[in-house]
């Protein structure tokens, strides 16, 4: 594996067209995710390991939780984790440590996208330095098929430059300990709307067809109609 000449947005496309992006459904392919998660997160120092050598917590089950696999070639290279809430009743992993940022949103119906369990396999990141980008590109096809307001992210102190420098995040709240890390995280936010003819004119490889995100977050059993139902309150009530 070699990572090839040319700009940001080029390599990024020229990646992209070995990548395919999965809904993890089953336990087989969660489990994956879990072992991935597991070995990056140990091997960072992170978390403590555990026997099972997975790493999960109750909220990979939840309806409004999507567990995305990146394959580079047909090899599991990443994954992502993405909860999507529209109002209170839809936690989010963020509103267990930064409530206070999170909650006001949630109640006047703000479209939120929390992405979390960021995490790629050592081989794939130290060849291309482009994965970053991939990894998180779910997260930007959430915002258009969801319509979202904003972006979070829970973060090490160490990443917020990586994520003020690729989408314009800025610092919402100052680190505070975060559940099973070992480490205090920083809370980052991004605004779509302000920001959203910026991030993909920069950055067009966050574009996508209809096709694709559907492929990706519609599902039986998942919360879009809850998102549609509030939004629709929130254009009645505006």
């Amino acid at each position: 594996m070699k990572s090839q000449g040319g700009g940001l947005a080029e390599r990024v496309q020229r990646l992209l067209e070995r990548v395919e992006y999965r809904r993890a459904d089953s336990e087989e392919e969660k489990h994956a995710i879990y072992r991935l998660r597991h070995v990056a997160y140990t091997r960072a120092g992170t978390v403590e390991p555990r026997s099972s050598g997975l790493f999960t917590d109750a909220l990979d089950s939840a309806d409004n939780a999507w567990l995305i696999a990146l394959y580079i070639d047909g090899d599991l290279a990443g994954a992502i984790r993405l909860h999507v809430a529209a109002g209170p009743a839809a936690g989010l992993p963020a509103s267990l440590t930064f409530p206070d940022a999170i909650e006001p949103l949630l109640a006047a119906r703000r479209v939120l996208i929390d992405p979390s369990r960021f995490v790629s396999k050592l081989e794939y990141s130290r060849v291309y330095p482009e994965i970053p980008y991939i990894t998180l590109r779910p997260a930007f096809l959430a915002e258009q098929h969801f319509g979202a307001d904003f972006i979070t992210a829970a973060c090490l102190v160490e990443h917020q430059a990586f994520y003020r420098r690729m989408f314009g995040g800025a610092p919402w709240r100052e680190p505070r300990p975060y559940p099973n890390f070992k480490r205090p995280m920083a809370f980052i936010g991004h605004d779509c709307n302000a920001l959203r003819e910026t991030v993909y004119t920069r950055y067009p490889f966050y574009l996508s067809t209809d096709e694709e995100r559907l492929r990706l977050f519609s599902r039986s059993s998942n919360v879009e109609d809850a998102i549609e139902r509030a939004i629709d309150r929130e254009m009645v009530e505006s």
